[in-house]
């Protein structure tokens, strides 16, 4: 065998040997998108989503730089996503925590598709291109990476720039390698026989982000929902605006304060980001059920209100006794009664008139305990009479005209008690009689409409208990709906214990009741200040109703101070010392 044959043998062997090694490393570029694959579909974070294309593609073809561009919303511009040049040490995006700082990239010059950059070129062409050397390529404009060259130093050579196309056949980002290098670290042009692996990979990638984007998108159109329907209960009533904003600020504090803590019962607690996000969708919906609550019952200031202060109709019929007992006196001195006797007689009941409407509008107020014998002082001012000269039954609506054929009224002039209980009064399931609303014990709220707003919480949960929500938010009825439960079993709806209660559902307890005792927007009841909120959730704390390992986080952690400090009106600030309000060893540890 000649020389030249030994040498023609020999480059075949070689030629075989690099077909191996070529083969060989295309297999494990195939395995590595597989895998690539499977990771990108499994990816929840979109940062993390980004990173993870752009290093892949990198490493799939040794380049030292890279970009990942985004569509925007309006499909105008392409933006920088995620950026990174090893040689530079320039990583912006993706986990970098750096933003891009570059301006986008417009798609459009007027209305002309822009066909000068590559990148927007790639977008509209819906076609990959590989570029040996920019500064040689007369197709595309390519005067700002020489700009950015002269600066850095950087020698931009090779550019391999591959479009996102997602299943709906819309490109949705574009991918651009810079710099390909050989095993020296040389520049070399971008392997054209990895070309369709790159484009393999971004067409994985373009349904991997797209997935992540309808997802986000679904989440932020969820988000939006919940927080129109708990804005909507908040302006619903004008005085409890801000209330459906401010318990997922305060469950969150409390929460994460539980998460850092490594003691007693919270040595094991942690949440996964998707327990977070469950949380915090409870929290927001922890009211939803007020949806159906009538306004006047939500906002009743007074015990006589309904859609307006019924204290004006009675103030009316204290006016019509007045001038009654002013006629009175009139008649007295034209039959020539003693004018001095007639006038003492006159003062006299006027002053009881004031001394009765002054103590009428008191028990109004509802701020102080009933005592039985204001009740049945109520009962005998209520017995005094009153001559109604006009007919009931006019300007009445359909329903109220029903409502008199059942209970015709007497027909004018008639003679009515000064304070009514009558068939009229009841409405529905309220009952609106002025003398059983003025005998509330505490409060402003009748039994029936204390079971109005208890209800709101089974409805709460009956609401959220028919949305299919997926695994991941399976706990969010439990979290919203046991706000109002105590630890030991006393409260509603379901009467559960400290031990049937999870965390974040114990956690949103004392959120609602610490939010709605430093309330400043109530119209029953005046503001308290840190000490007196933190004294009756003491109370609470040792009497069972609020978990008190919990409680004595709250103060410990300093959750109770830095919520104040967001929320709370100055004159609410005044001493304080946690050492008075922690519950006593013998209560703590109970899980």
């Amino acid at each position: 065998m000649g020389k030249g044959s030994g040498e023609t043998q020999q480059g075949h062997v070689r030629e075989r040997r690099l077909a191996r090694v070529g083969r060989r490393h295309t297999e494990q570029v195939i395995e590595r998108l597989v895998r690539l694959g499977i990771a990108l579909s499994a990816e929840r974070d979109s940062n993390r989503l980004l990173e993870m294309i752009l290093v892949e593609a990198k490493e799939i073809c040794n380049s030292d730089g890279g970009t990942l561009y985004l569509v925007d919303e309006a499909e105008q511009n392409l933006l920088f996503a995620i950026t990174r040049n090893d040689s530079l040490g320039i990583a912006d995006g993706g986990v970098s925590g750096h933003p891009p700082s570059l301006p986008p990239v417009p798609l459009y010059d007027g209305e002309a598709r822009n066909f000068h950059n590559v990148a927007t070129a790639a977008f509209h062409s819906r076609q990959a291109s590989n570029i040996e050397d920019a500064y040689r390529c007369p197709d595309y404009d390519f005067r700002g990476t020489r700009v950015f060259d002269a600066r850095t130093g950087y020698r931009s050579q090779s550019f391999l720039t591959v479009p996102l196309i997602n299943s709906e056949d819309s490109v949705i980002g574009v991918l651009q390698l810079i710099n390909a290098q050989d095993e020296g670290g040389t520049i070399i042009p971008f392997d054209r026989e990895l070309q369709p692996l790159v484009e393999a990979l971004a067409s994985q990638a373009a349904v991997a982000l797209e997935n992540r984007q309808l997802i986000d998108a679904q989440r932020k159109l969820w988000d939006a929902l919940i927080q129109m329907i708990a804005a909507f209960i908040d302006d619903k009533s004008p005085y409890t605006g801000g209330h459906c904003q401010r318990v997922p600020l305060l469950t969150e504090m409390l929460t994460r304060a539980a998460c850092e803590a490594d003691h007693s019962i919270f040595s094991d607690f942690n949440m996964s980001e998707e327990e977070w996000y469950e949380l915090h969708v409870a929290a927001w919906l922890h009211d939803c059920g007020k949806i159906a609550t009538p306004e006047y019952v939500i906002d009743k200031a007074t015990k006589l209100e309904t859609i307006y202060n019924r204290i004006h109709e009675i103030r009316t019929r204290f006016e019509v006794l007045h001038r009654d007992c002013e006629i009175k006196y009139l008649n007295k001195r034209l039959d020539g009664m003693d004018e001095a006797l007639a006038r003492a007689a006159f003062d006299d009941e006027i002053r009881r008139l004031q001394d009765d409407f002054a103590f009428v509008a008191a028990a109004n107020i509802g701020g102080e305990f009933m005592e039985a014998e204001d009740i049945e002082r109520l009962k005998r001012i209520g017995q005094r009479k009153w001559v109604r000269h006009f007919d009931r039954t006019l300007g009445m609506s359909a329903a109220e005209n029903e409502h008199l054929i059942k209970h015709p009224p007497a027909s004018a002039p008639a003679e009515e008690s000064l304070l009514g209980d009558t068939p009229l009064h009841a409405v529905g399931e309220y009952n609106l009689g002025e003398l059983y609303n003025l005998s509330i014990k505490k409060g402003t709220l009748t039994r029936e409409e204390r079971t109005v707003i208890n209800d709101h919480i089974d409805l709460t949960i009956r609401m959220l208990e028919t949305l299919p929500f997926p695994k991941n938010l399976r706990r969010v009825p439990e979290y919203a709906g046991g706000h109002h439960e105590k630890m030991d079993g006393t409260g509603y709806p379901k009467g559960l214990t400290r031990e049937q209660m999870s965390i974040p559902a114990r956690v949103m307890a004392i959120a609602d009741i610490f939010e709605a005792l430093t309330a400043a927007d109530r119209p029953y009841k005046k503001a308290k200040t840190l000490s007196e909120a933190l004294e009756i959730m003491a109370r609470m704390a040792r009497n069972g109703h609020i978990d008190a390992d919990l409680f004595d986080l709250f103060l410990r952690s300093g959750v109770w101070k830095d919520y104040a400090q967001k929320v709370l009106k100055p004159q609410q600030f005044d001493a304080v010392r946690i050492e008075d309000y922690l519950p006593p060893a013998n209560i703590l540890g109970g899980d």
